[in-house]
């Protein structure tokens, strides 16, 4: 029962990082009609958000401290972050360590940027155009904003740590009742988990509570229509194509401490997404989530000593053999809307 309970929590860990970006992805195609390849970089430029955020706030000058002394009794040079001197030594100490939560506020204005500029500067041009030329121009952007992080950043991993109260680990077992120390789970995994389940009440909240939100829908079910209203539904599709955006980039920041940032990672997490996608229903919300959780559940489960001893390698593939069993018995997906990429 103990490995059960682990394997769902680890589950629920990649499921989070699925359904989020799954999110964004259902959100473009649901609204835009585009298939956006490029979606993966936006977590990748969002994990690089925190990085930047981390390396601005260690900016430091060079002091000469009296008070300490080398081996020849010559006082040290020391190197002095430009946050002491604004906040203190506290202060600033405090605001380093919870440099990824900050990283939150620094990334939502850049990644609703990032996705306007990209809808307005490329992909509307090719709202009209085929699938496979929307896949094709957003695959190539891809590429290039992957090189480019990949110029600015270097070609290794960089490790983003999460703050110094969520370096521990839980002990989960010990909280539902079986012995100490039997399922032990890091703190930072299952704010992970609790970040990602905000995220999506809110997503949702907003497209079913406001104005705003039932007009996107509206126009997500018939576009024309709202458009004879007088309603300018294209201005508020670049504002969800935003909004998806800065989903995609937040996941990514609050990732970087469980997967150190690398100019690859949203081409590591696209390809994953896009069969959650395609599981859950192409243009469904709630299936693109239920697809998320369910395919980094049962790849957890995949992931277990006992079964790869079994079928060895199963843990690379199960997602893409449910993805297959699923759409040969419901070839729309779990939620799929009739007609949606029919034509």
């Amino acid at each position: 029962m103990d490995a059960i309970i682990l394997q769902v929590l680890n589950g629920l860990d990649k499921g989070s990082a699925y359904a989020l970006i799954a999110l964004g992805l259902t959100l473009i195609f649901g609204t835009l009609g585009v298939v956006n390849f490029a979606h993966g970089a936006l977590f990748m430029i969002g994990a690089f958000c925190a990085v930047t955020l981390s390396r601005i706030l260690t900016l430091s000058h060079t002091v000469i401290d009296e008070t300490r002394k080398d081996f020849l009794g010559n006082p040290l040079k020391v190197d002095v972050p430009y946050v002491h001197d604004l906040f203190g030594v506290e202060t600033g100490d405090a605001i380093i360590d919870w440099a990824v939560p900050l990283s939150l506020l620094f990334a939502i204005p850049i990644m609703i940027a990032v996705g306007v500029i990209m809808e307005r500067g490329l992909i509307k041009h090719f709202y009209k155009r085929p699938h496979a030329d929307q896949i094709l121009v957003t695959f190539g952007l891809a590429i290039v904003l992957q090189e480019v992080i990949k110029y600015f950043y270097g070609a290794n991993p960089i490790p983003t740590p999460a703050p110094a109260a969520f370096k521990g680990s839980f002990d989960f077992g010990a909280a539902i009742g079986f012995d100490p120390n039997v399922i032990i789970y890091p703190y930072w995994r299952i704010i992970y988990f609790g970040f990602a389940a905000v995220i999506i009440g809110g997503v949702f909240s907003f497209l079913q509570f406001t104005t705003f939100g039932m007009v996107v829908r509206a126009g997500m079910a018939d576009r024309e229509t709202v458009g004879l209203l007088g309603i300018n539904i294209d201005r508020r599709f670049t504002i969800m194509f935003g909004v998806a955006a800065a989903v995609a980039g937040l996941a990514g920041v609050m990732y970087t401490p469980i997967n150190s940032p690398n100019y690859h990672m949203g081409m590591d997490f696209l390809v994953l997404s896009f069969v959650v996608v395609v599981v859950g229903g192409m243009g469904s919300l709630p299936g693109a989530v239920l697809a998320g959780f369910l395919l980094g559940i049962l790849e957890s489960f995949a992931s277990m000593r006992e079964v790869i001893a079994i079928i060895p390698g199963i843990n690379q593939v199960i997602i893409y053999l449910i993805a297959i069993i699923i759409l040969l018995t419901r070839p729309r997906g779990l939620m799929g809307r009739k007609g949606v990429m029919e034509d």
